[in-house]
Formats: structure tokens, C-alpha cells, sequence
């Protein structure tokens, strides 16, 4: 009973933790449009981003709290803003040199930027997850990790399905140079902001 309780709670906290992360994880399948092996790379760069928030709250959950502490987590938001500038900078200054092909191929995703990206955006995720594994225990804690892993994949799969539905698709293909850069940026300065970093 408890673990049928524990999965039903699992599959609720993924949701509200992780449903944002379609459009991001769409922009990325709109950049490597056409490109072999980028649902390989958004999938690995998931999952490491994801299991690197799950250890994170798992650790701070069984007392490592200095391993990351509270007041670092705004400061997540560093990642996705600097690769948005640098996305942005890219777009900018590739402008000129696209041809047809080159945008019809798509842009190499890269697993470690998909993995950065979901880890920054994660702060919320592990203030969430802490103190609900703190008063699981151990099993519960294993429990949860399961389900969530399991979901990983279910949401890359959502994402893919999103990107790829004609209308969203071609309006993606037209703007993705700019919206991919513009949600990255605006990730970055959301999570530096609500999370007081620099005193801001």
C-alpha cells in the first residue's frame, strides 16, 4: 500500500516539477532537426542532468548539506544564461552564412549542454524533492528515484512528440535560432533572480 502511495506522489511531484521542461527540451529537438542521434543526445543529456538533481537531493536529504548549500542554487542559473548568450552570439554571427541546406540539417545537441541546462533549471526541483526524502526513508527514497528516472524517458518522448507536430515544427524550424537563445537567457535571469543571487 505504501508503495502504491509512494508512486501515485512520485508521478505527481515529477509532473509539477518537470512539465516546464517540454518547451526547453522541444527548442533542443528543433535545433538538431534532421540530425542523427540527437534524441540520443537530449535523452543521455537527461538523464544526467536529471540524475545529477536526484543526487544532489538525495545527499542534502541524508544530512550532506554541504555538499550544496541552499544559497548556492540560484546561482544554477548562470548555466543556462551563458548558454544563451553564447547561442545567441552563434545565431548572430552565423547569420550571414546560413544556406538552405544548413538549416534544413539542424545543429549538433550536444548531451552535456542538454545535461547542463536541466540541471540548472533543476534548483527548484531539489528544494522540492529534499524534504520529501528526508521523511520517506530510504525506501521511499529508492522508490521515488525509480518512478522519476522511469518518467525521464516519458518526457523526452512528450518533448519529441511536440517538436515534431507539423504546425509547431515549421514554427519552431522558422524560430528556433531566436527562441532557443531567448528561453535559455530568460531561464538564466528567472532562476538568478527568484533565488535572490547576487542580491538581486
Amino acid at each position: 500500500m505504501e508503495i502504491a502511495t509512494w508512486g501515485l506522489q512520485a508521478v505527481g511531484l515529477f509532473l509539477a516539477t518537470n512539465i516546464d521542461d517540454i518547451i526547453v527540451l522541444s527548442l533542443f529537438y528543433a535545433r538538431g532537426a534532421g540530425r542523427r542521434g540527437t534524441t540520443a543526445a537530449i535523452l543521455a543529456g537527461q538523464y544526467l542532468g536529471f540524475g545529477a538533481i536526484l543526487a544532489a537531493a538525495v545527499l542534502i536529504a541524508l544530512g550532506a548539506r554541504s555538499f550544496l548549500p541552499e544559497e548556492a542554487i540560484p546561482y544554477f542559473g548562470l548555466i543556462p544564461l551563458a548558454l544563451g548568450l553564447l547561442a545567441a552570439w552563434r545565431a548572430w554571427r552565423d547569420d550571414d552564412d546560413d544556406d538552405d541546406e544548413g538549416k534544413l540539417s539542424g545543429k549538433s545537441v550536444s548531451a552535456l549542454t542538454v545535461a547542463a541546462v536541466t540541471f540548472a533549471n533543476g534548483g527548484d526541483n531539489i528544494g522540492v524533492y529534499v524534504p520529501v526524502f528526508a521523511t520517506v526513508g530510504p525506501a521511499g527514497i529508492v522508490a521515488y528515484c525509480v518512478i522519476f528516472l522511469a518518467l525521464v524517458a516519458v518526457l523526452v518522448v512528450a518533448a519529441r512528440f511536440v517538436a515534431t507536430r507539423k504546425t509547431i515544427a515549421e514554427f519552431l524550424e522558422r524560430w528556433e535560432h531566436v527562441l532557443f537563445p531567448l528561453v535559455l537567457i530568460g531561464l538564466g535571469v528567472v532562476i538568478l533572480v527568484e533565488g535572490g543571487a547576487f542580491g538581486l
